[in-house]
């Protein structure tokens, strides 16, 4: 075993008092909303063992409320509610007694979807339901009173420890910020002041679970707001939760409602860890870090150069439960790293769905979705190296199926080859090197370079045969759709177009804005250049403002094109993009000067340009180039062509449902497919 050498900080144990880390990664906490399921207790166990056993130390749950006013579907007041915790924690020690599991205490304070949220003013969160009840001195003890509770109840429940979140906008946060704490009674006004809730709630929590406790505190090291905590508030903050009893400190960055990207795909690696770093400098208990921390060496180059002691991966461990342990072997380049897309976990945390993954369909399902030995053994062709046919082929192979994949092209990928050259997606590449390995690891048989019909299909000798060819850009039925002014967007983005210095975008879905990326970027790529992303968003790691950025128009390279970017939709262009990180797309793109257009009724393209109606009058886009992104349509013929000559086969993917290029879909069909053939 050669990994423990390469990652010799990663795989050192970590003393706290009592307790003894077998290593310094911590799955991070996430909300999956298992805990409200009716068969929570069983896939709450599953969901964590699976990882116990991929080699984690160290597990922080989902968040629980300590109070009915908590605002998270999880809580943990009652006595009666103990089993559930029990249930869970004995499976996590049944399955390795040196992994610790803490759980997180969480009070979302005015983010809370409920008239009865609370907070220390009335004052409403940007991306709250509600104004927020103001508590009275009575409700602050109440508060109080109910954080130490739930501390004394998790440990009855067999947790190792709590972390309490102190960050992100949640209650205590909103205690700490003048702008949502107004008070002037001693609970607000001074700094003394402003973090006597936090020190309170340590103390008694302290007093109710003992000195065994892991006691972990989680701290907003750097909010991304205007308005939010200065260096020396945050040092003093931390210094003065050590001397209260806090075992470990945990650093956040931003609050739910910051105009600063912190976790989607378009943030660097290990972007926020040097504030870590230089907190660690100013406290003697171990500190954590987290963030776009998705693969081993990222890690263990945190730890080396002393930016934290333990480094929490969560989404990772939601793309992988196994990354520890392929670390560990020596297999990284079996790990199916988190891309930080965001679609099938926050996206659905924050619309009230179950939490999953995009490029690993079982998690979250782990009961449901079960990994069992094919019987019988069949003979499997797979047509289209797509996700979704890289996912059925590489699963069904797993299981022991002997599977034959075709494409095409020379490479495989798909959709996910023009996803990897857009300017912030570039982790993309990871996933297709996941493949790759896959494709090795259980025996696929790889045919590229490889057109099939169902003649082949019919004489190939195979049981099932799964039809995963994706899709055709849609061509509208729009007088001058073959000028030369019009092109496609696969064509743009394979740089196989050239595209002029004004330009109109038809359509203005996920591929309209991956173009209009695309063609208005300059300069080095954010997501690969700390430096880049932090100018752009208005950051500023070296003197670390008030909340960490400048309050100054960030500064985006862009090129010298005109870009247009329409839909047909009367609504907000943009809308119908990813919850968390639509917004992150739209500013990027204003900022560079993108103009956007709703209500647009395509007439013709000619020498002059797009004729079009806006909102009923006629508008005239004086353009180089059209850049067609007018959706797209199954390719089914080999489907129909089967059918035809009455030969079965499943369709999975964008050759099932292509109304819009949807990776999480595709891969979620082709795992459900994959486990039952």
């Amino acid at each position: 075993m050669n990994a423990p050498v390469r990652y010799p900080h990663v795989f050192s144990e970590l003393a706290i008092g009592p307790h003894r880390l077998k290593n310094r990664i911590i799955m991070g906490s996430m909300h999956t909303g298992l805990e409200d399921v009716p068969d929570a207790a069983e896939r709450l166990a599953a969901y964590f063992v699976d990882r116990v056993k991929g080699g984690v130390g160290t597990i922080i749950t989902g968040g629980i409320a300590p109070h009915v006013t908590g605002g998270v579907g999880a809580k943990l007041s009652e006595p009666s509610e103990v089993p559930l915790h029990r249930h869970v924690t004995d499976a996590v020690h049944a399955a390795d007694p040196d992994v610790k599991i803490c759980m997180q205490i969480l009070h979302t304070g005015p983010l809370a979807h409920t008239p009865d949220c609370v907070a220390p003013s009335p004052v409403k969160s940007r991306i709250g339901a509600y104004v927020p009840r103001e508590l009275d001195d009575a409700g602050i003890e109440e508060m109080i009173a109910a954080f130490a509770n739930c501390a004394k109840l998790a440990r009855e429940a067999g947790y190792d420890g709590a972390e309490i979140i102190g960050s992100a906008g949640y209650l205590i946060s909103t205690f700490l910020v003048e702008k949502t704490n107004q008070r002037t009674d001693r609970w607000g006004g001074s700094w003394e002041n402003r973090m006597r809730f936090p020190l309170e709630v340590v103390r008694r929590v302290r007093v109710a679970v003992g000195p065994d406790f892991l006691l972990i505190f989680r701290i907003s090291a750097m909010d991304m707001l205007q308005g939010g905590l200065a260096w020396d508030e945050v040092v003093s903050l931390a210094k003065a939760l050590e001397a209260e009893g806090v075992d470990v400190i945990s650093t956040h960055f931003c609050w739910h409602e910051s105009f600063v990207p912190t976790i989607a795909t378009m943030v660097p690696r290990a972007a926020f860890t040097q504030v870590t770093g230089r907190l660690r400098k100013e406290l003697s208990i171990p500190l954590i870090t987290s963030n776009r921390i998705n693969m081993p060496d990222v890690a263990e180059a945190v730890l080396a150069r002393g930016d934290a002691d333990l480094v929490s991966m969560a989404r990772p461990m939601l793309a992988d439960p196994d990354l520890v342990n392929k670390a560990r072997e020596g297999r990284e380049d079996e790990i199916n790293t988190c891309i930080g897309c965001n679609q099938a976990c926050l996206d659905h945390t924050f619309t009230r769905q179950l939490t999953s993954c995009l490029v690993n369909a079982r998690a979250c399902r782990e009961t449901e979705i079960v990994m069992r030995p094919a019987q019988p053994r069949k003979r499997i062709a797979v047509v289209g190296a797509g996700p979704a046919g890289l996912a059925f082929s590489t699963l069904a192979a797993e299981r022991g199926h002997d599977v034959t994949l075709f494409d095409a092209a020379d490479e495989i990928g798909g959709q996910f080859n023009l996803a990897k050259r857009i300017p912030g997606k570039e982790e993309f590449h990871e996933t297709l090197r996941y493949f790759r390995r896959m494709i090795d690891v259980h025996g696929v048989t790889l045919k590229l370079g490889t057109r099939v019909d169902a003649a082949m299909l019919a004489d190939g000798g195979f049981d099932e045969i799964v039809i995963a060819t994706g899709i055709a850009p849609r061509r509208p039925d729009l007088h001058g759709i073959d000028h030369p002014k019009a092109v496609r967007y696969i064509d743009v983005i394979a740089g196989a177009a050239q595209v002029g210095r004004k330009v109109a975008i038809m359509g203005a879905g996920g591929i309209g804005f991956d173009v209009a990326e695309l063609i208005t970027h300059q300069g080095t790529s954010a997501a690969l250049d700390i430096d880049v992303f932090a100018r752009e968003w208005g950051i500023d790691f070296r003197n670390h403002p008030r909340g960490g950025v400048t309050g100054v128009e960030p500064a985006v390279a862009r090129n010298d094109r005109e870009v247009t970017l329409m839909q047909r939709k009367a609504t907000t262009v943009g809308k119908g993009l990813g919850r968390t990180t639509g917004w992150t797309h739209r500013l990027t793109l204003q900022r560079r000067g993108v103009r956007m257009v709703g209500g647009v009724e395509y007439l013709r393209i000619d020498d002059a340009g797009l004729h079009t109606l806006v909102e009923g009058q006629p508008v005239l886009f004086d353009v180089d180039t059209v850049i067609v992104c007018a959706g797209q349509e199954p390719a089914r013929g080999l489907h129909d062509d089967l059918a035809a000559a009455g030969i079965r086969s499943h369709l999975v993917g964008g050759a099932c449902e292509a109304a819009e290029l949807d990776a999480k879909r595709a891969i979620r069909q082709a795992t459900e497919l994959a486990m039952e053939v």
